[in-house]
């Protein structure tokens, strides 16, 4: 499905994020390991697109990897997609927001997580944001 969002010019969307938003979010940048603000974090909730608000992750699936970036062992059916990225002499696979094509970050797999998917996608703090889930609260 094909989201307006995707539609913004550079401008549009240098007026709504930060700088460092949209070194990341729009020109596929990598915050510095270990500095976001999500790695450690444990809030029970979930994690949206910081570029257009989309729901990407539930806090349930996310886990201590080790790595210096938040890591989740999957997203929200349908809200992350993968593309090749061949990018700094290797490929990768690189995920992005489904809805606004914002640059999450990249997913590995078969580095032997306990985790049901072996997969870890290791995503910028900067590139999402965190809702709290009212129900965890009571």
């Amino acid at each position: 499905m094909s989201d307006p969002s995707k539609q913004k010019s550079e401008s549009e969307w240098r007026a709504i994020l930060s700088p460092e938003q949209f070194r990341i979010l729009r020109e596929k940048g990598t915050e510095p390991a270990g500095t976001g603000k999500y790695e450690h974090f444990k809030g029970q909730g979930i994690y949206t697109c910081a570029g257009c608000g989309t729901p990407l992750y539930k806090s349930t699936t996310k886990f201590d990897s080790g790595c210096g970036w938040p890591a989740f062992f999957d997203a929200i059916p349908g809200a992350v997609s993968r593309q090749e990225d061949r990018s700094f002499g290797r490929i990768r696979t690189e995920i992005t927001c489904t809805a606004c094509g914002g640059h999450l970050g990249h997913v590995f797999q078969g580095e032997g997580f306990d985790t049901p998917t072996d997969e870890r996608h290791c995503v910028n703090s900067v590139s999402i944001n965190f809702a709290e889930d009212e129900k965890a609260k009571a």
